[in-house]
């Protein structure tokens, strides 16, 4: 049993190792330049050790795409779980756990690597239907996400202004998303954080 549980361990951190020097190198030049040799090159294994993790290109592609999607939820629902304890109201959830998503992005050491949902949409033609698919329903689950929220904070604090809630919680996705594309092109470490700063002192000027 330990014997097997070890070729097990090893066989996980074969396929994470692969995923995250794919990653990178995806994030860096896009799926399209990224090569399985460059891959099995760097993560030195035989491309028979990559074929049996991942059938081909797309089921990596699908692959990095779940694990980015369940990594940027964690973070949400780690930032949202500690503002619901430092308050009851609504409003200051969502101001909390903005405050706290700004922190987490500014604290990290290099910036945010980039988006992979981001660049799996610029350059949807490379896959197919399936990741297309997941890649939509991932971004459509964010904004869901955040109009549940601005929901319960339009009941309790009436918008000062006429609002959509769901262009708002699209809005909240955007910045996101912009603030990784400012980012990267301004070379500004700390433009995502503003972002999400400047977007909290809207939203609490929108409910007061």
């Amino acid at each position: 049993m330990a014997e097997e549980s070890e070729v097990i361990r090893s066989r996980g951190g074969t396929r994470e190792r692969i995923m995250d020097i794919a990653q990178e190198a995806v994030l860096a030049k896009g799926f399209e330049a990224t090569s399985i040799d460059e891959i099995v090159a760097a993560a030195r294994i035989t491309k028979s050790g990559f074929f049996y993790h991942f059938s081909d290109k797309t089921a990596l592609a699908r692959a990095l795409l779940e694990r980015y999607l369940e990594q940027e939820e964690a973070i949400f629902d780690d930032v949202f779980g500690r503002a619901a304890e430092l308050s009851d109201d609504p409003l200051q959830i969502l101001l909390i756990a903005l405050k706290l998503l700004a922190e987490v992005v500014e604290n990290l050491p290099n910036g945010h690597p980039g988006c992979l949902v981001a660049t799996t949409a610029y350059q949807d033609r490379l896959f197919d239907a399936e990741v297309r698919a997941l890649n939509r329903e991932g971004v459509a689950a964010w904004s869901a996400r955040f109009r549940g929220h601005l929901e319960a904070v339009a009941t309790a604090h009436p918008p000062t202004r006429p609002v959509n809630l769901d262009d708002l919680a699209d809005m909240v996705t955007g910045v996101c998303e912009g603030g990784i594309v400012l980012q990267k092109a301004l070379d500004d470490r700390t433009a995502m954080a503003r972002q999400i700063l400047l977007l909290r002192t809207f939203i609490g000027m929108l409910f007061r």
